[in-house]
């Protein structure tokens, strides 16, 4: 979506110009007829909503529902869109006119005033906080810079000025070391501090309006606490309301006044958070909220006897990555990151390990360094065989060991079709298969993962981009369960969906388990899927696991207090 958006603007249709006391004169946004339309297809349907001054609104629904679209279009910051209805704004008295009783200022629509005044509003009256913070910050200007650049846009104020409250700003958000920190570029920074960058940015002027896009949803459980109370904190401090995109439920629950459910471009419902969430109407609204993952798995000793061999057995497991040294002896030499120590667990037949921990805790790299994708030291056996530099004695490992990646979308190739990509793992590993064979596997391993090409006309010549995010997800699982491994990595594998599509994707995981027999290495910072589909759990904090054993002793009598901070933030 371009910034130098196109949009063209149409009346109210059937409704006209609504007559000046149609509004509520004490909101600060009253939206009537929303509607968006791009290339004559309606995305927002005619929607209907208002925010309070110092009022949190929650807008939720899965992707696709019309949440984004709804923010953006009320700044125009959608490109080659059709917009009608009205988004009144009770604006700074500049761009206001004087009210006929002389008391205060009359709205301005957002929708329908000139571009340069809703330059004025934007980012002083109206500031936005986007979703990917990476892509949202430009990486060739440090974080000081792009925050200052806003003051001396918005309010004129001194260079020197302009940088002296920047790192002011940064330190407000709870940055430690905010002068060096204005110094950094985005990819200096981790994913919490890049999102508390941007809420500075979107806080420079204090505005009246904030309009908060998925803020929390690429972060950990205990930055996305910290990042919810930081919200409150500054939106109390600030006086300002806030609307809040999202569809974290959890999140909904803990932070906003009122929510209002989106779904297919329409409200369908909305109301005090407590009441929706209490006494749910619509069916959609009472399936978001049923969307909480539900354990369904073969309980311990069910599938394995205690005398059964582990399928993975790690043990004094380390990883080091070379860091260059600051001064004169980096020129030469270079230090070393530990980023793994010592590390030891096992999975077990038909059971699933999950691991657990916040970013640069060290998950992933244990995830690589038991694929053999990264250098270690230590011992990694996969079905009492380690891996070795023989690429025909790997080769036999790999196919046992399969992984399925965070996000399908950048794991499959754009390039391939759904047919190409599923077969890949085939023409490697059974090579005498003939192409025949070979595509009736892929649609078998298709059709286990709930796709077929009899509701899906052509399935096996599309490629990915013509998919959702959740049959993206069962894609890449085919693709891995094609050459029938023992054992799963699951990278993260619920984390980029919605919460429907998760609970799905979960209990298409718990079947092909139960089914299967297979074993889970499951990578996550969700508390409640590791809930839903663990039987033993590390918890990793710096390299190290800080606490193991079965999930319910470890959630149900935790001894560390970096396993009851983690439980404590995911409520």
């Amino acid at each position: 979506m371009s910034l130098n958006a196109s949009v063209r603007r149409e009346p109210l249709k059937g409704l006209g110009e609504p007559a000046p006391g149609s509004y509520h004169t004490g909101n600060l946004l009253d939206v009537r007829g929303l509607r968006v339309s791009f290339g004559g297809k309606e995305v927002v349907k005619g929607i209907d909503f208002s925010i309070a001054p110092g009022e949190k609104l929650a807008l939720v629904g899965e992707s696709g529902s019309g949440k984004t679209v709804t923010a953006l279009a009320l700044l125009r910051l959608v490109s080659n869109a059709r917009l009608s209805g009205y988004a009144r704004f009770q604006a700074d008295s500049s761009f206001g006119a004087v009210a006929a009783n002389g008391r205060g200022f009359e709205p301005v629509d957002l929708l329908a005033v000139p571009e340069q005044t809703l330059r004025g509003i934007r980012g002083r009256d109206i500031s936005m906080i986007f979703q990917e913070p990476m892509t949202a910050l430009n990486p060739l200007f440090t974080i000081g810079d792009q925050i200052a650049e806003v003051l001396q846009l918005k309010q004129g104020l001194a260079p020197a000025e302009c940088a002296r409250t920047a790192i002011q700003l940064i330190a407000n958000t709870g940055i430690p070391d905010a002068a060096r920190r204005a110094g950094a570029f985005p990819h200096q920074l981790s994913g919490g501090q890049r999102q508390r960058a941007m809420i500075a940015m979107a806080l420079a002027c204090k505005p009246k309006l904030l309009l908060a896009d998925e803020p929390t949803t690429a972060l950990d459980v205990t930055v996305r606490g910290q990042i919810l109370d930081l919200l409150t904190e500054l939106q109390k401090e600030y006086g300002m309301a806030v609307l809040m995109i999202t569809h974290d439920l959890n999140l909904v629950h803990r932070f906003a006044d009122r929510v209002a459910v989106m779904e297919k471009g329409v409200i369908v419902e909305q109301g005090a958070t407590h009441d929706v969430f209490a006494n749910a109407e619509h069916p959609y609204t009472v399936r978001l909220i049923a969307s909480k993952p539900v354990r369904d798995v073969v309980e311990r000793g069910v599938v394995a006897t205690p005398a059964t061999p582990p399928l993975v057995e790690v043990a004094a497991l380390g990883v080091d990555y070379p860091i260059p040294l600051a001064g004169f002896s980096g020129w030469f030499k270079k230090g070393m990151f530990s980023a793994l120590k010592q590390v030891a667990c096992r999975v077990n037949v038909g059971q699933t390990l999950g691991v657990i921990g916040e970013s640069g805790s060290g998950k992933t790299t244990l995830a690589l360094a038991v694929l053999n994708l990264v250098s270690f030291s230590g011992a990694v056996s996969v079905l009492g065989q380690s891996w070795g530099g023989n690429a025909a004695h790997n080769k036999g490992i790999r196919r046992s060991l399969q992984v399925v990646f965070q996000d399908p979308f950048s794991s499959l190739s754009p390039r391939l079709t759904v047919q190409e990509i599923v077969a890949e793992g085939l023409k490697v590993h059974f090579p005498e298969l003939s192409a025949i064979e070979r595509q009736a596997r892929v649609l078998a391993g298709l059709a286990e993962v709930g796709l077929d090409e009899g509701h899906m006309p052509g399935l096996l010549a599309r490629y990915p981009h013509e998919f959702s995010g959740g049959q993206r997800q069962r894609i890449a699982i085919a693709r891995a369960l094609v050459v029938q491994p023992r054992v799963l990595v699951l990278d993260e594998p619920t984390s980029a969906l919605d919460v429907t599509v998760q609970k799905q994707v979960l209990e298409l995981l718990q079947r092909l388990q139960r089914e299967r027999g297979l074993s889970y290495i499951l990578i996550t910072h969700d508390v409640d899927v590791i809930r839903a589909m663990a039987h033993d759990v590390i918890v990793m904090k710096d390299g190290e696991i800080v606490e193991s054993g079965a999930i319910g002793t470890v959630f149900g009598h935790s001894t560390h207090e970096y396993t009851r901070t983690l439980l404590h933030a995911a409520g």
